[in-house]
């Protein structure tokens, strides 16, 4: 397709909201002429959602959260139950940068994604990774090279770029070096028009 706009999208697979964003980013590149990078980024949770100093107003502040993830991904036909414990994504992170040098990134990420939210994935556990890895056909001696290798060099390099484009949160879609948080603000930009593809 000419003239395609990258269309980069910050993730985390324990982000509910980069759960929910998943899919409507990868249809752009279907109703679009964009194409889109997907790059894993680590949230400081305190620091995106403020002090957790008020126990109380705490506990109000990720109800919240998780009760809008949740209306959205009802709406969606998806399941979002709340984690018990704020996860460790960096296992995780090294799978998807590892599948995607074998374009098995979408299977992976689809999996991991859904599995997480329904309490069916342990993403801080080496064996239920390499299980996903097996599953879309990669090999887990192979990725436990890259882990020992290039793994954590490939993720700094996502983290740096991420730093380079002030990115704070997830998810964030990034165009033309404009920040969009949220996984609802890519399809408000996308509706402008500019990027629609010519299907006549």
């Amino acid at each position: 397709m000419a003239d395609q706009l990258e269309v980069k999208f910050y993730f985390a697979y324990t982000s509910p909201f980069s759960y929910l964003a998943y899919a409507p980013a990868r249809e752009l590149e279907k109703s679009h002429r964009v194409r889109v990078r997907f790059i894993p980024y680590g949230v400081n949770i305190r620091r995106v959602y403020g002090p957790l100093d008020n126990p109380e107003t705490d506990r109000r502040k990720v109800r919240y959260l998780y009760l809008d993830a949740r209306r959205i991904a009802r709406e969606r036909g998806l399941t979002i139950y709340p984690p018990k414990k704020i996860f460790s994504c960096r296992l995780a992170f090294y799978g998807g940068l590892f599948a995607a040098q074998y374009e098995r990134f979408h299977p992976y990420s689809e999996r991991v994604f859904e599995r997480f939210w329904r309490h069916e994935l342990d993403v801080e556990d080496g064996g239920a990774i390499d299980a996903v890895l097996s599953e879309v056909g990669c090999r887990p001696a192979d990725f436990a090279r890259y882990v020992d290798s290039d793994a954590r060099m490939d993720l700094d390099k996502c983290f740096a770029e991420a730093d380079g484009d002030q990115i704070f949160g997830v998810p964030t879609f990034m165009v033309d070096g404009e920040p969009f948080w949220g996984e609802d603000r890519i399809g408000w930009r996308a509706n402008s028009g500019r990027w629609a593809c010519d299907d006549n």
